[in-house]
């Protein structure tokens, strides 16, 4: 038994009648009268009643009909699935990011723009370090993943850089230096700092410590903690001051004030976007493409 005997039957059990099913068909009667009887021996009874003006259908044949229309819909369901998911209108997204990577727009920006073009495409969320990032992406557990650091080893995986953010420095709202509307780096040099420990936030980490460095001095780092956002309650704490992507003054925090770095030499960090190789999924090529788009 093939689709073609279903979509057969179908045809003439709506039509009530061979020639006109025939027609409709785009095939000769006789033709379609023979498919129908082979369908009914394989089938063991007859599903047709035979008029002298056309045909019912017998109980049997009200049976298979209801079944027959059910499969002959789910096969269109899942040939219009299979053309959409080839398009990358439907399917699901992994998506990555290092703790710091969502309070940036783009993040935000780009999943919201894309599900609004591709509602049927549903996005996973997983936060972690940048090492356990691409660790998932080597395995197949994400698809792509927002992080800070580069690569340092690619084995099979892409990184596009998308932008680079300027650094702001987090205090206390009582610091004395929180009156100030701006900073340098050499206003923090006798600061104790608390960073995004970097086990977890290499590039972050390393970015400071290289730019305090070339500010002539080397930060003393009394705290690190596992999380960016941690820092800023050590800090809301009066436990010292930190320096973040200048996208999470959008936090409100209360004990903490940000203020922007200026001066030489410029503190940034770079956002990358980071994916396999060999990515083949429509949808999730579609993202990236959208991604570097907006970027």
């Amino acid at each position: 038994m093939e689709l073609r005997h279903l979509r057969y039957f179908v045809t003439v059990a709506h039509e009530g009648h061979v020639t006109r099913a025939a027609e409709k068909l785009h095939m000769q009667q006789p033709p379609l009268s023979q498919q129908i009887r082979a369908l009914e021996r394989e089938i063991g009874a007859p599903l047709l009643l035979r008029h002298p003006r056309g045909v019912s259908l017998t109980d049997a044949g009200r049976s298979f009909l209801a079944d027959a229309e059910a499969i002959l819909a789910s096969v269109e369901r899942a040939t219009v699935k299979a053309r959409r998911t080839a398009r990358g209108e439907t399917g699901r997204i992994a998506v990555g990011f290092t703790t710091s990577a969502p309070f940036h727009p783009l993040v935000a920006r780009a999943i919201r723009e894309f599900r609004r073009e591709r509602p049927d495409v549903s996005f996973a969320l997983e936060e972690n370090s940048s090492g356990d990032l691409l660790a998932a992406l080597r395995e197949e557990r994400l698809d792509i993943a927002f992080i800070r650091s580069g690569l340092t080893d690619p084995q099979g995986l892409a990184m596009h850089p998308l932008l680079q953010e300027e650094m702001a420095a987090a205090l206390p709202t009582r610091h004395r230096l929180a009156r100030r509307p701006t900073l340098t780096l050499k206003d923090l040099a006798a600061e104790d700092f608390i960073l995004y420990r970097r086990a977890d936030g290499r590039g972050l980490y390393d970015a400071i410590i290289a730019a305090c460095s070339a500010a002539g001095f080397n930060p003393h780092v009394s705290q690190e903690a596992p999380r960016i956002v941690s820092t800023l309650n050590l800090v809301a704490a009066g436990l010292g001051i930190t320096i973040v992507p200048a996208s999470l003054s959008r936090l409100p925090l209360e004990g903490v004030t940000y203020r922007p770095l200026s001066g030489r030499p410029a503190l940034k960090v770079p956002l990358n976007l980071a994916y396999r190789h060999d990515e083949a999924s429509a949808a999730t090529l579609a993202f990236i493409d959208q991604v570097r788009h907006l970027a």
